[in-house]
C-alpha cells in the first residue's frame, strides 16, 4: 500500500519547528488523508462568514469544532457543537465556541473554527487509537468509542504494526463485538473497513515513530464502511535511549556458561556461619555442584576446605560466572576484576542498588559490566539455581528435586515461596532464577535460554514489569510455540501497581495492556501466585491434548456439578455424549446413576466400575481429556482408587494412548497421599477441591490452542 510520507514529513516538520506536541485538527487530517485514513469533508474558518460558506458547500448539518493546539479535549472546553442546521445556526455556533474556549482558557492560541461533514446516524461509534507504552513501545488499540469508551473501557490492544490479520483478531476481542455483527435488526458494520484503518494507524506509527499518540474518536461504522469524525495527534520529538538488546547468539553464548559452568567464583567467600558468601560456598559444595569452585576473600586461604584467592585474577583457569556476595560499594571495583578475567556473566547477590533509589549505583556497575562483556543477573537477589549441573548459586537452602519447570522471580519472596512450594510438593525444577532489579538480564533472556534446554519442557515466571515488553513479546510468541510459558504479572490492579512500583522502582503497566499482549504471544496467564506454581506444577506431566472433547466421570453428583462449572469457567468444552457411548458407560453404571456427561457412578461403586469407565474413556477416541470425582468412601479407598487410576492410566500409555487426566478427591486427609501418588504417575490430583484441577487442564489447553497443536 502506499502512503504520502512526504505529506506527513511536511506536517510534523511544521509542528516541531513552532514547538508544539499536539496537531492541530486540520493538521490532523492532512496526516490521515496521507495514510488514507477517512475524516469527512471540512474546512477551516477564520470568521461566523466563512463558517455559514463553508457549511452551505458541504450541505447541512455539520459539526463545528474549535482549532487550537492548546485545547486538546474540545468537547469539555464546550468547543464542539453538533446538528449545526442552517447559516444562522452556523453563525450563532461559530461565536459561541470562540466565547467558551477563550472562558475555558484564555491564553490559548485560536486558529479558527472547523467546519466538517456531519456523517449520517445509524452508525455504530468505535474507538481506533495508539499510544506509546514505556515497555511495549508503540501499540494500536480498539474498542468502542464515543463516550462508551470512557464508561465501559472495553478496548483491546497489539503491538504496533499489526496486519490485516491481527487487526481483524482485534475486532472480535472487544467484549461488546456482538454490536458489530449488528443487533436488533440492523446490518453488520464493514469490519474489512474498520481492520483497514487499524492497519493503516499502525503503518502510520511504524513510519513516524514521533507520533506518540493517535485517537480517532469516534469512528462511525457502517455496512457501507468506517470513517473517523475526529482525529487526535500529539507528537513526541525527544530522543529516547533503547536498552540493550543483544542477539540471540549473544545471549546462548553467555547464560549457557552462566547456567552450565565448569567453573563458579565465589566473590565475597567466606568461612564465617551466617555471611551470604559462607552461605553460597555451603550452597555450591553441599548441594553436589561437580565443576570447580573459587573462592575470592582478599585474606582468607581456605574457605570451606577450598583453595581462596585474594583476587579472580589470581586464579589461573577459566571462570564461567562470578556470584557476587560483597557490599553494593565495593562491587564496582570487583565487576572490573571479573570483566578483566573474562567472566561472562555475574550473579549479582547484594542490595542497595536501585531498590534503595540508588540508581546512579547500579548504571556504574552495569556500565563496568557493558565495559567487559558481562551479562549481569540481578542486583537484589537470591542468585538462582540449575538442578541438571547440581548447581545452587544461592543463599537459600540447597535443592535437589529434578524436574522440568524453570521458574523465575523478580521479588525474593516470591523466589521463596516457589522453593517451598516445589519442595513441599515435590515439584521436580529444572532451574529456579531470582531477577530482582533487571538491570540487564531479564525475562526475554531466560526465555532464550530455556527454549532451547532439554531438561525445561515448562517455563513460569513471576514479573512486576517487564523492562522491554516488545522484546520479551517477540520471544514469547516464538518459545509458546514449543513451550508452556506461564506468567504471574503482579500490579494489576491500582493497589498493587502502586506496591509494585515502590517495591522495585518499576512503572507498572497498564493491565489491559498486559493481558492483550501476553495472550497475543501464546502466554499463560496466571491469576495468582498459587496458580503460577501449580500451573507449572501440574502442566508438564499433563500431555497435550489431541482434542476439545472433556469428559467428567465422577463417584458424587455434587462435585460433578462443580467440576462443570469450571469446565466452563476455563474455557473447556464438556463433549455431547454420542447415543452409543452413552449407551457403554451405562453397561458399568448402577441403574440410579447418570450417564450423559458428567458420568456419575455413584458413591457406593466398587473399585471396577471407577476401573471401566475410566478405560472406556481412554479407548474411544472420540474422548480427548479426562477429569476424575472421586468421593472418599470405604468401599473405594483413596488409596485403592489411586492405584487403580494409575494402573489403568499406564496400561493406555503403553498401548500408545496418553490423554490428559486430572482428578479431585475429596474425603478425609488419606486423599492427600493418593493425589501425590497420582501425580507421580502423571495424573495431576488435588484434595480438596473441585476448581484446581480443572484450572491446570484449562492452562494446557490455553496453550496448546495458542501453539496450534489441537488435532495434531
Amino acid at each position: 500500500m502506499s502512503f504520502d510520507k512526504a505529506a506527513v514529513r511536511t506536517v510534523l516538520d511544521e509542528v516541531k519547528a513552532d514547538g508544539r506536541t499536539a496537531l492541530t485538527a486540520p493538521e490532523a487530517k492532512r496526516v490521515c488523508d496521507a495514510y488514507q485514513i477517512p475524516l469527512p469533508q471540512e474546512g477551516l474558518a477564520t470568521s461566523a462568514d466563512q463558517a455559514v460558506t463553508l457549511a452551505s458547500g458541504m450541505g447541512f448539518p455539520v459539526v463545528m469544532k474549535i482549532v487550537s493546539a492548546d485545547i486538546l479535549h474540545k468537547t469539555d472546553a464546550g468547543g464542539v457543537i453538533v446538528g449545526v442546521k442552517s447559516g444562522d445556526e452556523a453563525r450563532a455556533a461559530y461565536d459561541k465556541i470562540l466565547a467558551n474556549a477563550k472562558n475555558y482558557k484564555a491564553d490559548a492560541k485560536i486558529e479558527g473554527v472547523q467546519v466538517q461533514q456531519m456523517l449520517p446516524s445509524g452508525a455504530i461509534e468505535t474507538l481506533v487509537g495508539a499510544i506509546t507504552d514505556p515497555s511495549f513501545g508503540k501499540l494500536v488499540a480498539f474498542g468502542l468509542g464515543g463516550v462508551l469508551v470512557e464508561v465501559l473501557k472495553d478496548l483491546t490492544f497489539r503491538l504496533a504494526p499489526v496486519d490485516n490479520a491481527q487487526a481483524t483478531d482485534m475486532l472480535n476481542s472487544i467484549k461488546a463485538q456482538e454490536m458489530l455483527n449488528g443487533v436488533r435488526g440492523s446490518e453488520p458494520v464493514d469490519r474489512a473497513a474498520l481492520a483497514k484503518i487499524l492497519v493503516n494507524v499502525s503503518a502510520l506509527l511504524e513510519d513516524f515513530p514521533q507520533i506518540s499518540e493517535l485517537d480517532l474518536n469516534p469512528v462511525f461504522a457502517t455496512a457501507k464502511g468506517a470513517t473517523a469524525v475526529d482525529a487526535r495527534i500529539v507528537v513526541d520529538f525527544e530522543s529516547h535511549t533503547q536498552r540493550y538488546r543483544p542477539d540471540q547468539t549473544e545471549i546462548l553464548r553467555a547464560t549457557n556458561r552462566i547456567f552450565k559452568p565448569k567453573a563458579v567464583a565465589v566473590i565475597g567467600a567466606s568461612n564465617e556461619a551466617g555471611k551470604i558468601g559462607n552461605s553460597v560456598m555451603k550452597n555450591l559444595i553441599n548441594g553436589g555442584y561437580k565443576g570447580t569452585i573459587v573462592p575470592v576473600h582478599p585474606k582468607a586461604d581456605v574457605i570451606e576446605g577450598v583453595k581462596a584467592y585474594k583476587s579472580i585474577l589470581d586464579y589461573d583457569g577459566v571462570v564461567d560466572v562470578a556470584v557476587f556476595a560483597v557490599p553494593a560499594h565495593l562491587c564496582v571495583a570487583a565487576m572490573d576484576e571479573v570483566g578483566q578475567k573474562g567472566v561472562p556473566g555475574a550473579v549479582m547477590i547484594p542490595s542497595g542498588f536501585a531498590e534503595t533509589d540508588n540508581q546512579p549505583l547500579q548504571d556504574e556497575l552495569l556500565a563496568m559490566a557493558r565495559k567487559h562483556n558481562v551479562r549481569v543477573m540481578g542486583p537484589n537477589i537470591y542468585g538462582f539455581y540449575y538442578t541438571p549441573e547440581n548447581l545452587c548459586a544461592t543463599f537459600c537452602t540447597a535443592f535437589d528435586v529434578k524436574g522440568h519447570a524453570a521458574l523465575s522471580s523478580q521479588s525474593g519472596g516470591v523466589g521463596m515461596s516457589i522453593i517451598g512450594f516445589a519442595r513441599s510438593t515435590k515439584m521436580g525444577v529444572s532451574a529456579i532464577v531470582g531477577l530482582g532489579n533487571k538491570s540487564d538480564l531479564d525475562e526475554d533472556d531466560l526465555l532464550t535460554f530455556f527454549e532451547q534446554d532439554d531438561n525445561t519442557k515448562v517455563i513460569a515466571m513471576h514479573c512486576e514489569d517487564l523492562k522491554d515488553g516488545r522484546a520479551f513479546s517477540e520471544v514469547a510468541s516464538r518459545v509458546s510455540k514449543k513451550k508452556p510459558v506461564i506468567m504471574l504479572k503482579a500490579g494489576r490492579t491500582a493497589y498493587g501497581a502502586r506496591a509494585a512500583a515502590s517495591h522495585t522502582g518499576a512503572l507498572a503497566g497498564n493491565d489491559k495492556i498486559y493481558d492483550d499482549v501476553l495472550k497475543a504471544a501464546g502466554v499463560i496467564r496466571a491469576p495468582s501466585l498459587r496458580s503460577m506454581l501449580e500451573y507449572a506444577r501440574g502442566v508438564q506431566v499433563l500431555p497435550t491434548p489431541k482434542g476439545e472433547n472433556v469428559v467428567i466421570i465422577t463417584g458424587a453428583g455434587g462435585s460433578g456439578v462443580l467440576l462443570s462449572d469450571a469446565c466452563f469457567d476455563n474455557g473447556l468444552t464438556l463433549m455431547k455424549m454420542p447415543d452409543d457411548l452413552d449407551a457403554a458407560f451405562r453397561k458399568f453404571i448402577p441403574p440410579f446413576g447418570a450417564a450423559g456427561n458428567p458420568v456419575d457412578i455413584t458413591g457406593g461403586e466398587p473399585p471396577k466400575t471407577y476401573q471401566n469407565t475410566i478405560r472406556l474413556g481412554l479407548e474411544d477416541d472420540r474422548i480427548h481429556s479426562l477429569i476424575l470425582g472421586y468421593w472418599h468412601t470405604i468401599v473405594t479407598p483413596p488409596m485403592v482408587f489411586a492405584k487403580l487410576v494409575g494402573e489403568v492410566v499406564e496400561e493406555f500409555r503403553a498401548k500408545g494412548i496418553d490423554k490428559p487426566v486430572v482428578a479431585s478427591l475429596v474425603g478425609d486427609v488419606q486423599v492427600e497421599e493418593a493425589c501425590q501418588y497420582l501425580y507421580e504417575r502423571g495424573v495431576v490430583a488435588y484434595p480438596y477441591t473441585t476448581e484446581t484441577p480443572v484450572e491446570v487442564l484449562g492452562a494446557k489447553y490455553k496453550w496448546a490452542r495458542s501453539a496450534g497443536l489441537l488435532g495434531k
